[in-house]
């Protein structure tokens, strides 16, 4: 596992405005600049940095990987930033929690993988949870927002907008 693995990344993308995509056409999740109705998040670069974009689910971690472990679908860095995504369409109640536990996983499987050394080295960290089906003003409640944070040192945030900052 090998969350540097250039098989896995494409980019890096400079668009002031991009799209996340997951679906049956391609076996994997991947950054799409032009087909918007796909998009299952936005990403907004409003200062045209190069992000480059990392899949994760069925790349860096295999299907056959780690059974029963959750994985997000990609990772979205700059120089200095670092953000996980993982890419939800549907509705339901549980797809939330599922979500967030998915990016825990990912976030336990970067640091046992690349080490805390590694992340520090990004500022800020942000684990997304992006859902094209569900109104974009889904709240996560103050104390999960701060465990997730003390826990992974993650900002977590569900909103179909990923700003690079």
């Amino acid at each position: 596992m090998n969350f540097l693995n250039a098989q896995c990344q494409s980019g890096p993308y400079h668009q002031e405005r991009f799209g996340l995509c997951d679906n049956t056409s391609r076996p994997v999740a991947y950054a799409d600049p032009e087909s918007e109705e796909t998009w299952i998040a936005t990403v907004k670069n409003p200062d045209s940095k190069a992000v480059l974009f990392t899949a994760i689910d069925k790349c860096v971690i295999g299907d056959t990987e780690e059974p029963g472990r959750g994985r997000c679908d990609c990772m979205l860095t700059t120089n200095k930033q670092l953000y996980l995504v993982e890419l939800k369409e549907r509705g339901g109640s549980a797809w939330k929690n599922h979500a967030i536990e998915q990016l825990e996983s990912t976030i336990q499987f970067l640091q046992t993988t690349h080490g805390e050394e590694y992340l520090d080295n990004f500022s800020p960290k942000k684990a997304f949870v992006c859902n094209r089906k569900k109104k974009p003003f889904v709240t996560i409640e103050t104390d999960k927002k701060q465990h997730f944070f003390r826990t992974y040192k993650f900002k977590l945030d569900i909103q179909t907008t990923v700003l690079i900052v």
